[in-house]
């Protein structure tokens, strides 16, 4: 007998975005430049095919069709961020005009097709004029943050009810100041713990302002999880996977739901020499300004193991002195994008916050798979049939279900993506959307059968 797995009435059915990935324009109306847009400028080559964030889907200038699309595949809610170099050119001062018109139209359009819009403050979108500060290094730069998230609060703050200060804080930090994917491609592991906590502070003290607004919301963050498996119950392996875990996802989730940071972490930043600069005040703010929503970015899994070599004592310092990464026999990946799929990793999230962060609010903020090529799929009628893609989101949206069914407090699910979009290094190499867009003909938008599929999930919130 085939199971039913009916979804509550009033779940949240969307996808998430990001400015700097589908907005375009990047040069446009008074947009200033952020880190990607100098990263293109100076190091082309680190683009895939030098495509840089100026070539994406054209949600700037085709905002209304796009959202008339996502109405129609059965959108109640829909998480984008705002471009701070769009909204302040320079990062802090006047503000742009241009940039307030048009993130007015988006969210008077998505309320007028019945869409929530879930605002995100932060999407690894630096104003380079701030990154020339020190980025999230500077205590300046925190400070010009919390001035940013104030004024989108009283631009938007009548019509938003759902705001994000961060996407994956985590992301920057590391790709920035660890493994050189991010501009500026640094590998200073102190700089990195320093971004690190600016970031939760900055995060803090946006929470504070919101909250002193009495605007009616709520407001949250968005963490990509990834559970830490170890190889074996063995006590050396199950050490492995709690230090990964506590560098990798509770230096963020801790601090962001319980207002405290993980015992592990801080004593081996003690024991390394590599404690943040903390002034007064700055903990007991965190303590006092969590997160009213948690957002969950689920991917992938992480399989660890106790380490096997002694490290270089001379390399820089990396997390990876503490554990190496598992190669797990007969997992289940996604070739193109190199990640394992393990389905029942977002029930044991959804598990871990329930049973040990007071089983908050929450939502899946992003889950999805990207695929090379997927002109291969192309049926007589020029659809994309991705089954693969359906497949893969039924198998989570099962676990979420039976996480709903064991008590999880999730209250909603965003497929990461709504429309195939830029990627940060991969352009389009791999794509996402429930929308495909062929670049060779104006970014033309066609609806594939996983969008048909996420329609008729939405509608009647029913695998």
């Amino acid at each position: 007998m085939v199971k039913d797995y009916l979804f509550p009435k009033d779940f949240w059915w969307g996808s998430a975005s990001s400015a700097t990935q589908m907005e375009g324009a990047a040069n446009k109306d008074g947009k200033g430049k952020n880190i990607w847009d100098h990263w293109y400028e100076i190091e082309p080559n680190r683009f895939f095919k030098k495509i840089g964030p100026s070539e994406t889907s054209q949600f700037y200038e085709r905002y209304k069709e796009d959202i008339a699309l996502m109405k129609e595949l059965g959108h109640n809610s829909f998480r984008f961020s705002i471009s701070w170099s769009r909204l302040i050119p320079t990062g802090e001062g006047e503000v742009n005009p241009k940039a307030v018109q048009f993130y007015n139209q988006v969210m008077d359009e998505l309320w007028n097709h019945g869409i929530e819009p879930f605002v995100n403050l932060y999407h690894f979108d630096m104003p380079f004029e701030q990154q020339e500060k020190g980025g999230w290094e500077s205590r300046e730069v925190v400070k010009a943050y919390v001035k940013y998230a104030e004024t989108c609060f009283d631009l938007f703050g009548d019509r938003v009810k759902k705001w994000f200060t961060h996407n994956e804080p985590i992301v920057p930090v590391e790709n920035q100041y660890l493994y050189g994917h991010h501009y500026p491609a640094l590998c200073n592991f102190q700089k990195c713990v320093q971004a690190g906590f600016h970031s939760i502070l900055a995060s803090a003290m946006a929470i504070r302002a919101y909250h002193k607004r009495n605007l009616g919301g709520k407001i949250g963050i968005i963490l990509n999880l990834t559970p830490s498996y170890p190889r074996s119950q063995h006590p050396a392996d199950v050490e492995a996977a709690k230090i990964a875990d506590a560098f990798f996802n509770r230096s963020f989730l801790d601090p962001s739901v319980k207002g405290t940071f993980p015992s592990e972490l801080v004593d081996i930043l003690k024991k390394e020499g590599f404690m943040p600069h903390i002034e007064d005040g700055d903990i007991t703010l965190i303590k006092e300004n969590t997160v009213d929503l948690l957002g969950i970015n689920y991917y992938q899994p992480r399989r660890v193991k106790a380490k096997e070599n002694l490290f270089n004592p001379n390399a820089p310092f990396m997390p990876e002195r503490y554990f190496d990464y598992h190669d797990m026999p007969g997992k289940k990946m996604n070739p193109y994008r190199g990640w394992e799929i393990y389905e029942k990793g977002i029930y044991d999230i959804l598990m871990n916050v329930k049973e040990n962060y007071g089983n908050i609010e929450c939502f899946i903020s992003e889950n999805g798979m990207g695929v090379e090529n997927e002109t291969r799929f192309l049926n007589e009628e020029g659809m994309i049939e991705d089954d693969y893609r359906i497949e893969f989101y039924e198998e989570h949206l099962k676990w979420v279900h039976q996480a709903i069914q064991d008590g999880s407090n999730v209250k909603g699910f965003h497929v990461w993506t709504f429309i195939d979009n830029w990627s940060w290094l991969n352009a389009y190499k791999n794509r996402y959307g429930l929308v495909s867009v062929d670049l060779d003909k104006d970014c033309k938008r066609t609806v594939k059968k996983s969008g048909y599929w996420f329609k008729k999930l939405a509608v009647t919130g029913l695998i």
